[in-house]
């Protein structure tokens, strides 16, 4: 197969970007969706010693890939501690 892949490559050379373009594309995507299986604080893996890791952020965190126009340091706490 990536004989095959090569021989297309040398006899055009115009997929070459077209081959660049999405892989680079797919390896992004596959990193936004580990980031998210790994960083989000929806999610939870260790169901034993933290059942519920949303309730251990603090306001200053920022979990969110890209923000607009939010300083997350200024934030302050909103209700009790429990």
């Amino acid at each position: 197969m990536i004989g095959t892949v090569v021989k297309q490559l040398k006899s055009h050379p115009a997929l070459i970007p077209l081959l660049f373009f999405i892989g680079g594309g797919a390896a992004m995507s596959m990193m936004y969706l580990g980031r998210l299986a790994l960083r989000n604080p929806d999610v939870s893996w260790d169901r034993k010693n933290n059942p519920e890791p949303w309730n251990k952020l603090s306001p200053t965190d920022q979990y969110k890939f890209y923000s607009v126009n939010m300083d997350y340091n200024k934030l302050k706490k909103e209700g009790p501690d429990y």
